[in-house]
């Protein structure tokens, strides 16, 4: 039988899209400014666009939020992203209009293939459109579409993709119900 040879782990293909220095700017600018307790969204949307997310308007970051890269965010208007939510966004994380992201929530572009004596790194963009709704401590996994006005349950993990307008809840997440919006 074959085993797992982390010292064979290469990643020198994967391309963050920051060069050092930027990388090295960011991640003291996301240490003082979003995974601190610093409450001001306004700031934080302006930090971020400095650092090229595309952002919309009436966006609400809470406290203690870590971002790995900003210039591969996208954010609609008027999101809410809760406090310690973590989007570690090693592909694009593109978040529709109206959409919440819930405390302690984790937006995981990457992972690893377990099937690899090497442990591959795997990367793969998350789709957040209109409405959705992630609820706390809820997991989005890697190559993630959650459709239109789809939720995803406290504490769930999604590892494919969420139809428009249903609740998901468990792991792997599977539908529960309708979504009906009165």
């Amino acid at each position: 039988m074959n085993k797992t040879n982390l010292s064979k782990f290469d990643n020198a293909w994967y391309n963050s899209g920051g060069n050092a220095v930027k990388r090295l700017l960011w991640y003291f600018t996301n240490v003082v400014w979003f995974n601190s307790g610093f409450p001001l969204s306004g700031i934080k949307v302006f930090m971020l666009r400095l650092y090229g997310a595309k952002i919309g308007s009436g966006v609400v970051i809470k406290p203690r939020v870590n971002i790995k890269y900003p210039w591969k965010l996208k954010v609609g208007n008027n999101v809410w992203i809760g406090e310690q939510v973590w989007i570690d966004n090693l592909g694009v994380v593109t978040i529709g209009d109206n959409v919440c992201i819930s405390q302690g929530s984790f937006l995981l572009c990457g992972n690893h293939d377990y099937k690899k004596e090497a442990f591959d790194l795997i990367v793969g963009d998350i789709t957040l459109e209109e409405g959705v709704w992630i609820g706390a401590k809820a997991t989005v996994c890697p190559g993630v579409t959650c459709f239109t006005h789809s939720v995803l349950a406290v504490g769930s993990v999604a590892t494919s993709n969420l139809e428009a307008y249903k609740i998901y809840q468990g792991n792997p997440a599977s539908i529960v119900r309708e979504r009906i919006i009165q």
